[in-house]
């Protein structure tokens, strides 16, 4: 696979599946370099085996939901101003209705039980913001009062566009599209208008979740209040009414949840998605995010997250008869369990795919998986077995994709690292790339993955593991470096690296770089200051400087005294930027401009460091990306990106 080929990455988002099962609608979305944006539509297939077949023909529609009677779709479509709107089609397909008109873009949907309204959520913007004034830019915006511990968030910016909740009558399919009049028109009744929403919430606070009460008369939501001094992750859920005669709470800060996802099952069950952080408020390090049924006396537990891992990104619920869907993240993959409410688990996808989305219905379950040659694929589970429904990962199979092995090593200490290596073809012996990945509680898996491919196609062997910290292989193997950063998790990198590199003659161990993003990139640059065989390092949006954080990153109020503490020393014993003096490994450091998860001036003050103290490096700032350039950044950046890592890579680790 080559940088360009990110095109053929088509990934299949939550799916909608009609009451009795006879058809399934998905959005794609794939990187488009000429529009140098992500694009998609969506698409419908008839079960069980039907041909999928492109239902709209937006650049970047997604987020579908059927309503009750499966006669219509809802979906998000952004205007002509790049802003989601909430728009209608005929689940047939045709000319979609356009609903809304926000100013700051609606950000979810869920359709009323009797299917006659729409319940969203769509960010406040301040009159005189974000070009509500003709003329008047970003810099000639007044200034921002902030007086809370959090103020901005990656991918976002400033926190002063809270998300409300709004209900709203959806017209008919076939009816008029809204378009504005003429400026010279002067009949305001003959223009056709999007339905005047009802706002149900305002203020400061922002809300998240739309889940409705079976008799349609209220919203269960979260409000996110943004904490003055003293930083807390856990939730409320509360119940607002459609009327707007007001709201209650059906879960408090009590319970010491930090809630992800309220879901209502067709029996008016009321289930939770959510970790316990625990007395402080904030203990989220390797969270125990469960499956929670909402009784009369609090939530009950349905999973077990010492077992069961259902923090992956993208994960949510969905309902088959009383028993509710779940992702379990597990070595790699992400497999789809079925739970009843007597805690019972069983799976129904499994084996080598991750799991990225699901619903059911009329006796049928469908899901959208990523695979080691696919990035999305819909499948139909039959009989306790499943089989694909699309091939959108056809055009990427053409690119010549490796498939990686893969590898479980002992370390020093005999606990056990697993992971994987990716060889060119051929007899080698090739020089070897050590990639780490971020989190630290994520992991790699086993889906189609770019970065890895390209490096592949360049001629490199690619070497990853999923260390101490991780996520995928129970809470301790992910708690196990809580305020010790760069022990346990140094050491198995390094020593599944070793493991790999030495039994195996198609790897050069003596030609090797290392790289790795946020806190690959903290690794990285942990790792070039204590080991200095690697003839290059590339560190990548890093955690570079604990003692800054807590007071630049979007998550700086908790993230730091969670994972490396607050003591100075213990800090400093952790710290990248502590022993930047010892790294003499030519680095490459790579940043986005807009990063609020790792702040640009981690990158500049260690960048600066390393050239003050006379180590070869180089830094490549991206405008305008955040902290998810590499998964869902502008294409073209991508592309500048993948050729920068390659040219590195041939100058200080050229391929034979």
């Amino acid at each position: 696979m080559r940088a360009h080929d990110i095109e053929t990455l088509v990934s299949v988002g939550r799916p909608a599946l009609a009451s009795d099962g006879a058809f399934a609608v998905y959005a794609t979305s794939r990187p488009d370099i000429a529009a140098d944006r992500a694009v998609g539509q969506l698409w419908r297939v008839d079960l069980p085996d039907g041909t999928p077949r492109r239902l709209t023909r937006g650049v970047a529609d997604g987020a579908p939901r059927l309503s009750p009677d499966d006669s219509a779709i809802a979906f998000l479509r952004a205007d002509a101003r790049g802003r989601a709107q909430v728009f209608v089609v005929a689940a047939a397909g045709g000319e979609p209705v356009q609903v809304t008109d926000q100013a700051g873009g609606v950000t979810d949907l869920s359709w009323s039980p009797d299917g006659t309204r729409v319940a969203f959520t769509a960010r406040i913007v301040e009159p005189g913001r974000y070009g509500t004034v003709e003329g008047r830019d970003a810099a000639a915006e007044p200034p921002r009062r902030i007086t809370g511990i959090r103020w901005h968030a990656n991918g976002h910016g400033y926190l002063d566009r809270p998300a409300h909740l709004f209900v709203v009558d959806v017209p008919a399919t076939d009816a008029e599209p809204f378009y504005e009049p003429a400026p010279d028109v002067v009949t305001p009744e003959k223009r056709i208008v999007a339905a005047t929403p009802l706002q149900l919430t305002d203020g400061a606070t922002s809300w998240s979740g739309l889940a409705w009460t079976a008799d349609g008369r209220e919203l269960l939501s979260i409000p996110d209040v943004i904490e003055d001094r003293v930083p807390d992750l856990r939730s409320r859920v509360v119940a607002v009414s459609v009327d707007g005669a007001g709201e209650r709470e059906v879960v408090g800060t009590a319970a010491n949840l930090s809630v992800d996802e309220v879901a209502i099952a067709p029996d008016g069950a009321v289930f939770l998605r959510g970790n316990d952080v625990g007395p402080s408020g904030v203990d989220f390090v390797a969270p125990g995010t469960a499956v929670w049924l909402l009784e009369d006396d609090g939530p009950r537990a349905l999973t077990d997250p010492e077992t069961i891992d259902l923090g992956e990104v993208g994960s949510h619920l969905s309902f088959a008869g009383d028993d509710v869907l779940v992702q379990d993240r597990t070595r790699g993959r992400v497999r789809l369990l079925r739970v009843s409410r007597q805690a019972d688990a069983a799976e129904v996808v499994g084996g080598d795919v991750e799991v990225t989305g699901h619903a059911s219905a009329g006796g049928r379950i469908v899901a959208a998986v990523a695979a080691p040659t696919s990035f999305g694929e819909l499948v139909l589970v039959e009989n306790d077995t499943w089989r694909s429904l699309t091939d959108h990962g056809g055009p990427a199979r053409e690119k010549n994709i490796v498939v990686p092995e893969e590898r479980e090593i002992a370390g020093r200490d005999g606990y056990p690292v697993h992971g994987w290596v990716a060889v060119p073809e051929g007899e080698g012996p090739f020089p070897v790339i050590l990639q780490i990945h971020g989190g630290p509680y994520a992991s790699y898996g086993i889906h189609l993955f770019d970065e890895t491919q390209v490096l592949v196609d360049a001629g490199y062997a690619v070497v990853y593991s999923n260390p101490r910290g991780s996520a995928g292989y129970g809470r301790a193997h992910g708690r196990s470096i809580r305020q010790a950063m760069g022990t346990l998790d140094y050491f198995d990198v390094i020593d599944f690296f070793d493991g790999v590199v030495g039994s195996d003659p198609r790897l050069d161990g003596g030609r090797v770089g290392i790289q790795g993003g946020s806190y690959g990139g903290y690794m990285t640059a942990w790792i070039i200051a204590h080991d200095h065989r690697f003839a290059g390092a590339i560190v990548e949006r890093g955690f570079l400087d604990p003692t800054a954080f807590p007071g630049s990153s979007d998550i700086g109020s908790f993230f730091g005294q969670e994972y490396v503490g607050t003591d100075p020393a213990r800090i400093a014993a952790q710290s990248p930027m502590a022993v930047v003096d010892e790294v003499r490994t030519p680095t490459l450091v790579l940043h986005s401009e807009l990063d609020y998860r790792c702040p640009l001036e981690q990158a500049t003050r260690y960048y600066s460091a390393l050239k003050l103290n006379g180590v070869e490096a180089e830094m490549l700032v991206f405008p305008g990306e955040d902290h998810e350039l590499t998964r869902a950044g502008r294409p073209r950046h991508r592309v500048q990106r993948f050729d920068a890592v390659l040219e590195w890579w041939a100058r200080h680790l050229p391929v034979a």
